[in-house]
């Protein structure tokens, strides 16, 4: 009995120290305050599909991954598409997967395994228009927008002539859709869901379709919109920081400053209340493919650039490639694979290291958490300079970040108050004095962390 009930013990001890390495519980409020989004271009991850993401969930584990947005995992339709694969935002059947991606049992595969490394795994959800060939348009054709002549149309003061719009007065198609989105949580257990253009679609809708989905389980909602603040108070979790693209694409050239800086965080401040917050963003698929590469925007400071996107007020998101250096703009309606490293490189590039080196920062240190927790941003200067300098400060954590826009060296005179002291330089870990005039190379920038 006695070797039973230590093996017992041990077991017990074992178990928890399992539990407690993995983190915060999948989808807590803690889990999501400290979270790190993934965006995964199913078409261009490597070899592309559902067993590609799969292989690599251990690398993208390592790298502090916690939620994986998957862009629509739908057929797409081949009737009015552009280019030689078309759009996977033209769905063809919502209750289908895309065979270039792989089978259903691929799907179910990754997201057990993404599970099982504690992430959450949401779909790209398209509820604002569907391909011209989807099932819908021959057998309920009143679910369409139509001209005055009676044709379906394509969604106004759009060029998206490759979909078709759907109309949001009808409340069987509404039913329809909602019924679509349970399917996919009821039978594959995915975890949420990131809603195309939300703000073409009704507010009314999308909190029907939340409620319907929390009633199956608690998922995470993410909008692709920035300025509806309706779409936060009862379907969405998050929404995009667009407004915010503006002052980094300022902040590459730079043309913008510290003046603008300031501005752009009061103003965040005041809309993002009583625990709402936004998902802040270097790069995506829309600005990757339509825009140009984070390299072309924001040239020598897109470290800087990333690095405040893990600092500021926000959840994080991470783009297919960016972790490895992504320097080209990836072909939208073609295959144009993303090549990552061979599997005994992983983490090894300094790009890897660089962003894993973010994560740990975000998660470490709860000054920089969201969704109800992390410190209000505090400017350490109002001068109207190329050189960012704020604080936040959680629960006796403090984090400092100093950041030099210009490509020469620039010496700034802070107001420091409070936060002047000892620190430890977060990616050197030695220790550093906050001083009241603070120098940095140029294009650089300085982390600096403490408990008091």
């Amino acid at each position: 009995m006695p070797k039973l009930k230590a093996l017992a013990l041990l077991l017990a001890a074992s178990l928890l120290t399992g539990c407690a390495a993995a983190g915060p519980e999948r989808g807590s409020q803690e889990f999501l305050q400290q979270a790190v989004i993934y965006e995964v271009n199913l078409r261009q991850f490597g070899d592309g599909g559902f067993k590609e993401v799969t292989n690599h969930l251990p690398r993208l584990s390592e790298l502090g991954v916690d939620i994986l947005w998957l862009m629509p995992i739908h057929p797409i339709s081949e009737l009015n598409r552009k280019g030689e694969l078309g759009s996977p935002y033209s769905v063809a059947n919502y209750l289908e997967v895309n065979p270039e991606y792989g089978t259903e049992k691929d799907l179910r595969e990754l997201i057990k395994q993404a599970h099982s490394k504690n992430m959450l795994v949401i779909l790209d959800w398209v509820a604002n228009h569907t391909g011209w060939d989807n099932p819908w348009i021959t057998e309920n054709p009143d679910w369409y927008t139509k001209d005055l002549d009676g044709n379906i149309t394509f969604p106004p003061g759009t060029d998206w002539t490759d979909v078709a719009d759907l109309n949001f007065d009808n409340q069987e198609m509404q039913e329809a859709m909602i019924s679509a989105m349970e399917y996919w949580v009821k039978e594959f257990d995915v975890d949420g869901f990131r809603a195309d253009v939300a703000h073409s679609v009704p507010v009314e809708f999308w909190n029907k379709a939340s409620e319907r989905l929390h009633q199956i389980k608690d998922v995470f909602m993410l909008a692709e919109d920035g300025g509806d603040m309706e779409l936060l108070e009862i379907a969405f979790d998050t929404n995009y920081a667009w407004s915010l693209q503006g002052l980094f694409n300022g902040f590459g050239t730079p043309y913008l400053n510290a003046s603008d800086f300031r501005w752009a965080m009061q103003s965040q401040a005041e809309q993002y209340v009583n625990g709402k917050y936004q998902m802040v963003f270097i790069d995506n698929h829309d600005e990757n493919s339509w825009q140009a590469t984070v390299f072309t925007r924001f040239g020598d400071n897109v470290k800087n650039l990333a690095l405040l996107s893990f600092t500021i007020p926000g959840m994080p998101l991470i783009y297919s490639g960016n972790e490895v250096g992504l320097d080209r703009q990836l072909l939208f309606f073609e295959k144009d694979p993303i090549v990552f490293p061979a599997k005994e490189d992983w983490g090894k590039s300094d790009w890897e290291i660089f962003y894993k080196q973010l994560v740990e920062l975000k998660t470490q240190n709860p000054a920089l958490w969201t969704s109800g927790a992390g410190g209000e941003l505090t400017v350490l200067h109002e001068e109207d300079t190329f050189f960012l300098a704020f604080a936040r400060s959680y629960q006796g954590n403090d984090v400092v970040v100093l950041i030099n826009l210009m490509p020469e060296e620039q010496t700034q005179v802070l107001e420091l108050g409070e936060y002047a002291g000892e620190y430890q330089d977060f990616f050197s870990q030695e220790k550093a004095e906050l001083e009241p005039a603070m120098t940095l190379p140029a294009n650089s920038f300085l982390v600096l962390t403490r408990q008091r």
